[in-house]
């Protein structure tokens, strides 16, 4: 294995399928079939889920709710997420433990560290929720921060398309494709590959983000026996 470590952002998008909204039942089914994948090989595998399949904080504000509010409520749909995703796991035999940045005792553990790094020693897969448990901080922030603090490898980013590119590949059809690029190179061009926060500390520490399409089913496998797949991120 190219990385023994790693931690998984998954969009909330990510997990709509072909049904615009919501969870997709065989999309969600077909992701905890991939992180079983990369777990029987002997790697540590944490994830990170978005919550924009159910609600974002910024489009609360133009709906008139006010940020913050909008924002929290973004963090419980990522919880409703971790729950699902743990359930599809734990159906194919997999231990899933949910901690969340949001008290939600009744459902999940809060997130501790120690605890966290616990879990992953003995196997199990651990979801984080609630992002950082704050409002204005996305969940690629969360998944840089958490992705840090548990000392995984890379950061292994999951979207919808095959990588990085200059601009939206699904709107132009003359986007460009980077194999490879810098922290810096991200920055300083605006693409939409995770938000500046996030990049930021990936840079600081020197951890380094792949980003790959999940629909392409083994892409995630290919990515920790270090095979060429997407677009890698670093220094």
């Amino acid at each position: 294995m190219a990385y023994k470590r790693i931690l998984l952002k998954l969009s909330g998008e990510a997990l709509m399928g072909k049904q615009g909204y919501g969870i997709d039942p065989e999309t969600m089914r077909d992701v905890a079939e991939q992180v079983k994948g990369v777990k029987d090989k002997g790697v540590d595998i944490a994830v990170v889920i978005g919550g924009g399949n159910i609600y974002r904080g910024m489009r609360a504000e133009k709906q008139g709710i006010d940020r913050v509010t909008g924002d929290y409520m973004g963090m419980i749909a990522t919880l409703m997420n971790a729950l699902a995703l743990q359930d599809n796991l734990e159906k194919i035999g997999v231990p899933a433990r949910v901690q969340t940045a949001l008290q939600a005792p009744a459902i999940a553990e809060p997130y501790v560290r120690g605890r966290a790094i616990h879990h992953l020693e003995k196997g199990r897969v651990v979801l984080f929720a609630g992002g950082t448990g704050n409002p204005f901080f996305t969940t690629d922030t969360a998944a840089a921060l958490r992705a840090v603090e548990i000392g995984a490898e890379v950061l292994c980013k999951a979207t919808r398309v095959n990588g990085v590119y200059d601009k939206d590949p699904e709107l132009h059809e003359d986007a460009v494709f980077f194999p490879e690029i810098t922290y810096m190179e991200v920055l300083e061009r605006r693409l939409s590959v995770m938000d500046a926060t996030a990049i930021s500390l990936c840079m600081q520490t020197g951890l380094p983000i792949v980003v790959f399409n999940l629909r392409d089913k083994g892409n995630m496998g290919r990515v920790v026996l270090g095979e060429s797949v997407g677009t890698i991120v670093r220094g």
